[in-house]
């Protein structure tokens, strides 16, 4: 009987620890992982608020590489093992997606099990080492100390990115000739000007509550390690570049043309756009949604008062200065109220808003000219998000790009999506902070359509930019598969962006540039948008009249970022849920019917076709948005081409009556990119 006794307490506390068991398990391995990331990309744990890491680099070296895929091999085996059945829908989630993470990880590590292209002079070193420093808090002589030893690491730092690009010389993986033919005289520029640009910056503004004798000594530190550690590792970085990995390069642009390419080309399709769509479909797709934005460019054309082809009105847009600002503080200004008008209007779109604001500064000088016209830095519980624009190319940042650029990049936005996340307190930590493209990106372009439903693009010009925007992103599934998998050159993809967009030539050029060295990246942006409005049609259809705008939106940001796929079942649960007929009432008091109220109506699609959108103000009227200036009808000639708070709590808005609204990871050996990446 005491043998049976024992057998029985055993069975049962076995019962309960695999009861108990695997969402502890599973909760233990997503914080192991975590702090591991955080461990080995220090970088990412600066640019997420923890500054435990802020002495050091990450270890760029072969020998981290593959301790990366081993410890993806193990961490999957691990989840895979988790009994599934005993986790809640939202620890399945959570499953699910860490499993597809380390899956994908691995799929590229299939292809190569190291970083073949670290560096180019679109991104890498040059450009993430002055935006993580913009990033890292200086306040005390402790954060001074980690930025000096972060500082010292430097040459280790450059020595793993050189043995990963000499591996890449060594198996066939050499990035284009073209990606990289830039860099060694940005390098250069870089290390000419240490002392004065952005690596320096914190070293000439050590705060008065530093003690002055502490100011002198790590002022006299600081600038030792900018000239006996930075300088030489940016030297020999350079060196290498010039001297050996460029005459090695490939002329070739496609990433097809690499071992394996087409097969890698195509998996990069599908991860990058969440899509099981061919390189040839996404070109296909990509020519149709050209052609259809290009018919409704034209009747927008028409709606500025501007008499010619639309060919004259691109070159006129990319170029008449009475369209362009006048100054860095005026541009910025102008930001600050289009994001203010919008986050007016939120609680008319989405029932759950995050507190964390959003600021507007400018990007630092160095650099500037090769930079985008802004982008999104995350904020922290430490730091305040910010629109970061670049007010260094004036002659490039358009007045009528301005409300769909804050839409994209603020609110409602990168910043809205990724504070929302960053908000979900009961998640763990990856799924928080986690970054997918074609979500991210996807979402961020999505949003530039919900312009008119918040009151922007009354004005005519502005409008017109949502369009060009709209078509900017079309054009990069034409280019970037005619690059990757259809064998055009550089200039074919030059002369189509230039044909299709009112975007300056020089931009188009660094886009181009940007599309050969990071294949694949920027079909994330349209293809996500087409799925986020798919679903959005989906929805409406299935819902009718009951269907509510803000609710949607709500299921769509409520779980993180996730790949699309995993994303459309969340909606379709939504859905289910939505459709289910109420839980019957139980006896209650009688209530005379209340008057009916009819919902008030949904704003206007996106323009596509004639409407209301004077190029100015009525005589005498204010005008109606922040427009560019009144500009007149331009003859039919064509202008010349012109070359510290509280971390974020969600907010929750009560919800009306429905509305329904018609509408037709870091790379392994470098430094991780900002989150999300501009663009």
């Amino acid at each position: 009987m005491r043998r049976l006794f024992i057998l029985f307490v055993l069975f049962t506390t076995l019962f309960h620890s695999v009861a108990r068991g695997a969402p502890d398990d599973a909760r233990a391995l997503f914080k192991r992982d975590w702090e591991w990331q955080l461990e080995h990309a220090p970088e990412y744990a600066t640019t997420v608020g923890d500054a435990r890491y802020n002495a050091r680099l990450s270890d760029t070296s072969l020998a981290a590489s593959k301790t990366a895929l081993d410890h993806a091999r193990s961490a999957l085996a691990e989840a895979r093992a988790l009994d599934r059945s005993a986790l809640n829908a939202q620890e399945r989630l959570s499953l699910d997606l860490f499993v597809f993470d380390k899956e994908r990880q691995l799929a590229l590590f299939a292809f190569h099990p190291f970083d073949p292209q670290p560096i180019t002079a679109w991104d890498g070193l040059h450009v993430r080492l002055p935006r993580l420093v913009a990033q890292m808090p200086f306040a005390s002589e402790e954060d001074y100390r980690n930025y000096i030893a972060r500082l010292e690491a430097l040459p280790a730092h450059v020595d793993g990115l050189v043995e990963q690009l000499r591996e890449g010389m060594r198996t066939g993986w050499t990035a284009p000739k073209a990606a990289m033919r830039a860099l060694p005289d940005l390098l250069r520029t870089m290390r000419k000007g240490l002392h004065e640009g952005a690596l320096s910056a914190p070293l000439r503004r050590i705060p008065a509550t530093i003690a002055p004798e502490m100011r002198e000594q790590l002022l006299a530190a600081g600038n030792a390690a900018l000239d006996n550690s930075a300088a030489p590792a940016l030297r020999k970085l350079e060196d290498f570049i010039r001297n050996d990995y460029l005459p090695a390069a490939r002329e070739s642009l496609a990433a097809g043309s690499l071992p394996g390419g087409p097969g890698y080309y195509a998996f990069l399709v599908r991860q990058s756009g969440g899509t099981e769509l061919t390189p040839a479909e996404v070109h296909a797709l990509g020519l149709k949604e050209v052609a259809r934005i290009r018919l409704a460019m034209v009747e927008a054309v028409k709606r500025t008062g501007f008499r010619g082809t639309l060919p004259q009105f691109l070159a006129f847009a990319r170029s008449d200065k009475r369209l362009f600002p006048t100054s860095a503080d005026s541009l910025l200004a102008r930001y600050r109220r289009t994001i203010a008008r919008a986050e007016a209007r939120l609680p008319d779109l989405f029932g759950t808003l995050p507190q964390e604001s959003i600021g507007v500064k400018p990007l630092g000088a160095e650099g500037a000219a090769g930079q985008v016209a802004a982008y999104y830095e995350a904020g922290t519980p430490e730091r305040s998000a910010a629109l970061v624009v670049n007010t260094a190319r004036l002659d490039r940042q358009p007045l009528w790009e301005v409300e769909t650029l804050a839409l994209h990049e603020a609110l409602p936005g990168h910043h809205l999506q990724v504070a929302r996340a960053q908000a979900l307190a009961d998640l763990p930590a990856f799924r928080r902070h986690r970054w997918d493209d074609a979500f991210g990106e996807g979402w961020a372009t999505y949003a530039e359509s919900l312009g008119p439903e918040l009151g922007f693009f009354k004005d005519a010009f502005s409008s017109f930019g949502y369009l060009n925007d709209e078509m900017f992103r079309a054009v990069r599934l034409v280019v970037d598969t005619g690059i990757h998998a259809q064998g055009w050159t550089r200039q074919q993809a030059l002369d189509y962006l230039n044909a299709n967009t009112a975007n300056a030539a020089a931009d188009n050029a660094v886009e181009v540039d940007r599309y050969i060295a990071q294949p694949a990246q920027a079909l994330s942006y349209k293809l996500g948008q087409l799925r986020f409005t798919a679903l959005r049609e989906k929805a409406q259809a299935a819902l009718g009249p009951r269907f509510d705008l803000r609710r949607f939106h709500d299921a769509l940001l409520g779980q993180g970022s996730l790949p699309l796929p995993l994303l459309e079942r969340v909606v379709e649960k939504w859905l289910a849920a939505q459709l289910a007929p109420p839980p019957p009432a139980g006896p209650g008091p009688i209530l005379l019917p209340a008057p009916s109220v009819q919902a008030p109506a949904a704003a206007a699609p996106a323009p596509v076709g004639p409407g209301p959108f004077p190029l100015a103000p009525a005589q005498g009227a204010a005008p109606a948005s922040d427009a560019p200036a009144s500009v007149p009808p331009a003859p039919a000639k064509s202008a010349p081409n012109a070359a510290p708070k509280s971390a974020p709590k969600p907010v929750s808005r009560p919800d009306p009556a429905p509305v329904s609204t018609p509408r037709s990871k870091p790379p392994a050996g470098s430094l991780p990119a900002p989150s999300p990446p501009a663009g």
